[in-house]
């Protein structure tokens, strides 16, 4: 019987193992970390990982990778159905071995991970299995990032207006009135904000509401209670800024180094 465990993947003499799972809307993960990196692809439904430098939403045909160690909670919004890539930490490349990025997972991938999954766990050495385990690898170091993630500043100021912010995305705030709050000037807020996040303070609202978005919708929220639940009037004002952030990934970071905090 194929395990179906992730601790089961975790010594086996193979660069990659893929293990496919499902998970009922509201389950958690909880907080835990593996010895191999991870590749944690979304086939089904929406998945919000988190850990002490941010967030990170992975919606169907996009996955997260996680490098080895890195303590993290996934929790599932809707039915989540997923594939996991367990990755030896010496196959990854050295970015992705230190931080967290989504990526747009390819028909290519999607078609090698779902292959890998149906080959035994100990894959024949002389089969297909390590040409699989290769064209993964290739694959992830390739995938173009995607603006899913959420940096989390590490100045106590900043962040606590940032959880602030997390649960309740609506608050209507303007720069100023948060600067006044945490007890900054305008400049050191945008000045301090963009240097711990990589993102101005407004690029980074505007993907928080996304996220939100994402999450409600998955939960089963109508486009337009979604975009009330945020902060917008209309589902037209959130596709007006939907387009914007489109724009801004001319101009921002796309993914979310950890190692900047």
């Amino acid at each position: 019987m194929r395990p179906t465990r992730g601790e089961d993947f975790h010594d086996i003499p193979r660069p990659v193992g893929v293990l496919a799972k499902e998970y009922a809307a509201g389950a958690s993960s909880g907080w835990h970390c593996h010895p191999r990196g991870q590749l944690l692809y979304a086939t089904k439904g929406l998945m919000v990982a988190s850990t002490e430098d941010g967030t990170w939403t992975v919606p169907t045909g996009h996955a997260l990778l996680i490098p080895a160690g890195l303590r993290h909670e996934v929790t599932m919004h809707g039915d989540v159905a997923f594939r996991t890539a367990y990755l030896a930490p010496e196959a990854l490349d050295a970015a992705d071995s230190e931080a967290c990025r989504v990526i747009s997972v390819s028909p290519l991938l999607d078609a090698a991970l779902q292959a890998l999954a149906d080959e035994p766990v100990l894959y024949d050495p002389e089969g297909r299995g390590p040409h699989l385990a290769a064209l993964i690898l290739y694959e992830i170091a390739h995938a173009p990032a995607t603006p899913f993630a959420l940096p989390l500043p590490s100045d106590r100021r900043l962040r606590k207006l940032c959880q602030a912010l997390i649960e309740a995305p609506a608050l209507s705030h303007d720069i100023d009135a948060w600067a006044r709050e945490v007890g900054v000037s305008r400049r050191t807020l945008t000045r301090r904000f963009r240097n711990e996040t990589g993102l101005s303070f407004g690029s980074w609202r505007r993907r928080l509401r996304l996220l939100h978005t994402a999450m409600r919708q998955a939960e089963g929220l109508t486009l337009k209670d979604a975009a009330r639940a945020v902060g917008y009037r209309s589902p037209q004002a959130l596709q007006v800024m939907m387009k914007r952030m489109t724009r801004d990934r001319d101009h921002e970071a796309g993914g979310f180094d950890s190692r900047r905090t």
